[in-house]
C-alpha cells in the first residue's frame, strides 16, 4: 500500500449540492441581516456596506469556488487491501486504511444529499485517527460499495484491531 491519490471522484451531482448549500448559507446571511436591521433601528453608516460586502464574499466563495475545488479534490477508491479517501480544501487529507482493519461499514443520507440522490460512506476503523468518510457518492454506488466492503472484510483474515 502506498499513500497516493486515490482514482474514483464523487459524484458530479456533488458539485451542485455543495453549491446549494453555499446558497442556502448565503440566504442565512441575507435573512439575518435583515433582522438585524429591522431590530436596531438606525442601523446606518460603514456596518450596512460591510454587511453587503461579507454576503458576498461568502456567495462567491461558498457557491462558485467551493464546489469546484472540492470536486476536484475530494476522492476515493476501494481496493481488495485498503481503502483510499483524500479530502479537504486548504489542507488536503489523503487517508488509507487496510481492510483488515476496517470494524464497520455506514451509510448516511441527508436530507440534502437525498434531494440530489447522494449518500455519504462512513469506514470506522482500528485507529485513535478515527472514521474514513466517502462524500458526495452516487445512491447506487454507494450501496455498492458498503456491499463491496462487507464482502471483503468478512473474508479478510484480520480482526480489526
Amino acid at each position: 500500500m502506498e499513500l497516493r491519490s486515490p482514482a474514483q471522484l464523487v459524484s458530479t451531482r456533488a458539485r451542485t449540492m455543495w453549491a446549494v448549500q453555499g446558497v442556502v448559507l448565503t440566504l442565512v446571511l441575507i435573512i439575518a441581516g435583515i433582522a438585524v436591521e429591522w431590530t436596531v433601528s438606525g442601523l446606518a453608516g460603514w456596518w450596512v456596506p460591510l454587511g453587503i460586502a461579507v454576503i458576498a464574499v461568502v456567495f462567491v466563495v461558498g457557491a462558485l469556488i467551493v464546489p469546484s475545488v472540492r470536486y476536484r479534490v475530494h476522492r476515493w477508491e476501494v481496493t481488495d487491501d485498503a481503502v483510499y479517501t483524500q479530502r479537504g480544501l486548504i489542507t488536503i487529507e489523503q487517508r488509507i486504511a487496510p481492510i483488515s482493519r476496517v470494524q464497520t461499514v455506514d451509510t448516511e443520507r441527508g436530507a440534502l444529499s437525498r434531494i440530489f440522490g447522494l449518500s455519504t460512506v462512513t469506514v470506522t476503523t482500528a485507529s485513535a485517527k478515527g472514521e474514513l468518510r466517502i462524500e458526495g457518492l452516487d445512491r447506487q454506488v454507494a450501496e455498492q460499495v458498503v456491499h463491496d466492503l462487507t464482502v471483503v472484510t468478512a473474508a479478510s483474515k484480520g480482526d480489526a484491531t
